[in-house]
This record gives C-alpha cells, structure tokens and sequence, in this order.
C-alpha cells in the first residue's frame, strides 16, 4: 500500500508520522492534489485533510484517479450526497468520518446506547465543543455527528455549544440531563495524533473494500 496525503499542514505531517510507524510508503504530500499524476494516484489512497473549500474543489479529482480514499475534512454535510454518488459511481471505495479519533468513535458509540435507555424519561440532550481558534467550521463535524446521533435514537435535536479558544485540540462533551440526575461524557483530545492514528487505521481498512463507509460504521 502507497499513500498520497491532500494537505500538508499540521494534520497532514501528523498523518506522514503514523504511516512512517504503520509501515506504510508515503508517495505524495500535496497542497495540490489536482496536481498528482494520475498513474500513482491511482496506486495509491488518498488521505484527505484539507479545508471544506479544498474538499469540494478536489473530490471529484479524487473520486476519479485514487484507487481509494480516506477523508478527514469536515464542513461539507450540505454535498453529502453527491460526494458519496460521485465515488460509488467512479468505483473508488471512500471511508469517511467526522472525527477519525478510536476515542471519539467510543463516544459515538457510548451516546448512542444510552440515548437508547433514555429516551422517554424526561432527559434533555445537550452538547458542547471546543476547540482551537483556527478552526473553520462551527459547529465542529463531531458534534454535529453526535447530535444527529441522539437526534435518532432519542427523538430530540439537542441544542449544540461551540467554543473557540487557544490552541484546544479539541474537547467534546455529550449532557443528559433530569430533574434527578445527569449523565455527561466527555472526550478530550490531548494533540491532534488520535486523528492521524484513525485515518491511518483506515485507510489500511481500504484494502479490498468496496463502496463508500462512514469510519464508525466499520470500527463500532
């Protein structure tokens, strides 16, 4: 397996790091993805985390010349739909996700369950993130993840927090919360190294894999 990294800022010299300890080769790191020829692309997956502008200018490129491809970026829920249309259509298997922490990918999967429990008990859902002041996107694809989550399994859209402050990696905290008690989780991100560990767990995922797959759907 050849990896090709789309962005190389912080997130994307991270991502070189955990392919170095994963063994795997890294091809390309690219501000222009556009720019990669599409003979190795198409030997390689493509590790995406760009900005949401970036994102919607390339996946198409990306969809049509990788042989598969990893996406980190966030901020691009409106186009959803055509994103995942335009790689089943090119056959070109995409995991996803908004947040490739296995720590995150845990909280999905705890609020799920227990918005499961609680529904109907006179809970209220609420949620907040916070993050570094560099960050484009508010709310943060995770938290929006997380409240579409309790939205379907305990019927209410929770209202949804977001702080930017300093250099935070990223804090999210999902609140349930009675007249009697309350139930809090909380994941907290020391560095942006769980995000390069998951996407790297992927895109070693994306061997032999068909179709397109949001991350939490293979790991939960």
């Amino acid at each position: 397996m050849k990896a090709i990294i789309s962005g190389y800022g912080k997130m994307g010299h991270m991502v070189e790091q955990k392919l170095k300890e994963h063994g795997i080769e890294l091809a390309l790191a690219s501000e222009d993805i556009q720019a990669v020829d599409p003979a190795l692309a198409k030997q390689c997956v493509c590790i995406d985390f760009t900005t949401p502008a970036a994102f919607r200018a390339n996946y198409k490129f990306i969809a049509a010349n990788f042989g598969a491809a990893v996406i980190g970026t966030t901020g691009w829920n409106d186009i959803e739909a055509e994103v995942k249309a335009e790689f089943e259509k090119q056959g070109t298997p995409m995991i996803y996700a908004s947040n490739f922490s296995i720590g995150v990918n845990a909280l999905f999967a705890a609020v799920e369950k227990t918005a499961k429990v609680l529904k109907g008990h006179g809970y209220i859902p609420h949620i907040t993130e916070t993050h570094h002041i560099h960050k484009l996107d508010a709310p943060s694809g995770t938290a929006k993840s997380l409240g579409i989550l309790v939205e379907k399994e305990f019927g209410v859209e929770p209202q949804i927090d977001s702080i930017r402050e300093g250099e935070v990696p990223g804090i999210h905290t999902v609140e349930f919360k009675s007249g009697v008690d309350r139930l809090s989780f909380t994941h907290e991100a020391f560095s942006r190294e769980g995000l390069a560990e998951g996407a790297v767990v992927a895109a070693e995922m994306t061997e032999g894999l068909k179709g397109v797959h949001e991350f939490k759907d293979l790991i939960i």
